[in-house]
């Protein structure tokens, strides 16, 4: 036995390398990284190959080791030169993520120390950072000290945690599920209604209420329907709104519908994923009030931070609400449970492993201050003013003037469909690469959407895009 226990840890040393051989693999990853950022200017937005990355697969996962430069010609050859560009700043569609370097560094320092941000009693320290950084959130939302939230992975899971909490502090169970109503909008995002099947909520009555012009919630319809659901002996109990839409930036009018919700006894919860940090500048500050009248908020700072993919919050105004929602002892985790001076993230999600998220936030955050997040949010609410103004100068069809970062228009040909030709026009600026643009449907109608909130997108971004759409319109018309 003990001839083969020290064979099996001399195979396993492997996974220890020493210091030379980290110093010559880190090397090489960070020249990758240096070498990816300093050709980011002339990189695509979107990059269409035909084999897609399916070389990657040549190369199946064995007992046999690969050199570093092996691995990263198959990185660089089947990754990171196909479809889209996330880390452009003409990365225009969807939602843009960040990416910024020091978030990175913060990522690389908590998966070499790998502390567990779960618990107080493993990583006292991880667990007041993230704590704090909640603190935080709550504070530029308007919530009280009392209020308690979740790093989590993006804003499905904060938005399935807010659900879940609303569902069991209104006390919605089977004895009453089918007479309880949810309120929300035909532009509310997907991840709701995900959380809502997820959650067990399937069988409420889900009413969507009607849109003003500019596709917010109509705080007159939804007072109205309310009252007539409760005498009907129905039991209306959560409202979600949104604080910038996925399809149109859309703010819901926040202070009446706060105001309705704490009228009525309804949980009124608020998506704020997208939009939420521009309340950090003036402009949105005055956009997003009432917010603070909400009893939960899903924010993603991996949006509106410029941070890496993977990181949203959930806050809450009432922890014990929480708390009750998602706590839970078990008995080999019980010497880990005493009495801690800040409440430990697995008792507020329904997480119990949880990588160590706070880092990346609290580290460009410190080394950064919040001086510069904020210019760059003004900025990007600033050029969707630009884009709106002068795309209606190029003789495009727009909507209403942005809420926030989010611009649509479309193409009305002499000839033809609209929506066949504005199909055409997103494919052809698409196949162009070096901006990335993306459709939504509003009222039946193909409709291209602008998304401005890449850290990297500036002037010169809007203005070759401008130029791309000119030329592939004439293009296409000529």
């Amino acid at each position: 036995m003990i001839r083969r226990l020290q064979q099996l840890e001399k195979a396993a040393r492997a996974l220890e390398p020493s210091a030379g051989q980290r110093k010559k693999t880190r090397d090489k990853v960070i020249a990758y990284g240096e070498d990816f950022l300093n050709r980011i200017k002339t990189l695509k937005a979107y990059d269409f190959t035909a084999d897609k990355g399916i070389g990657l697969l040549d190369s199946p996962i064995s007992e046999e080791p690969l050199a570093i430069d092996q691995a990263l010609d198959l990185l660089r050859s089947n990754v990171d030169s196909h479809g889209l560009n996330p880390a452009s700043g003409g990365y225009l569609g969807f939602i843009p993520g960040g990416g910024i370097y020091y978030s990175a560094l913060g990522d690389y320092l908590a998966d070499v120390t790998n502390r567990l941000a779960a618990l107080f009693f493993g990583s006292p320290g991880a667990v007041r950072m993230e704590n704090m950084l909640i603190s935080w959130l709550a504070g530029i939302l308007g919530f009280p000290k009392t209020a308690a939230g979740n790093l989590t992975s993006g804003g499905s899971i904060a938005n399935l945690i807010a659900i879940v909490t609303s569902r069991d502090a209104k006390g919605i169970d089977s004895k009453n599920i089918t007479k309880s109503v949810i309120y929300l909008s035909q532009q509310t995002h997907h991840s709701v209604q995900k959380a809502i099947r997820i959650a067990g909520l399937n069988e409420c009555i889900l009413r969507y209420v009607p849109l003003d012009q500019a596709y917010r919630i109509n705080a007159g319809e939804l007072e109205s329907a309310i009252r007539s659901d409760k005498e009907h002996g129905l039991n209306p109990f959560l409202i979600v709104a949104s604080a910038g839409t996925t399809d149109t930036g859309a703010v819901d009018p926040l202070e009446k519908i706060g105001k309705i919700a704490a009228a009525e006894g309804l949980w009124l919860h608020v998506d704020a994923a997208y939009g939420g940090f521009f309340i950090l500048a003036a402009e949105g500050k005055v956009k997003f009030a009432g917010i603070e009248k909400a009893d939960s908020v899903c924010i993603d700072p991996h949006k509106g931070m410029f941070l890496p993919y993977g990181l949203g919050a959930v806050i809450v105004k009432d922890m014990a609400s929480l708390r009750n929602s998602h706590y839970y002892l078990a008995p080999y985790l019980q010497d880990a449970q005493g009495e801690g001076e800040e409440i430990s993230p697995s008792d507020l999600s329904p997480e119990l492993t949880k990588h160590f998220r706070g880092l990346r936030f609290w580290l460009p955050l410190k080394l950064l201050g919040t001086k510069p997040f904020v210019a760059a949010l003004e900025e990007k609410l600033l050029l969707a003013k630009y884009f709106y103004r002068e795309i209606g100068k190029l003789g495009f069809e727009t909507g209403c003037e942005p809420d926030l970062s989010i611009v649509t228009y479309r193409w009305i040909p002499k000839n033809g469909d609209p929506d066949d030709f504005n199909k055409r026009l997103a494919e052809e600026v698409v196949k162009d690469g070096r901006v990335f643009i993306s459709s939504t449907v509003l009222d039946g109608k193909f409709t291209l959407r602008l998304a401005i909130l890449s850290f990297r997108t500036h002037l010169k971004t809007i203005r070759l895009t401008l130029e791309i759409l000119r030329e592939k319109v004439e293009m296409l018309e000529g």
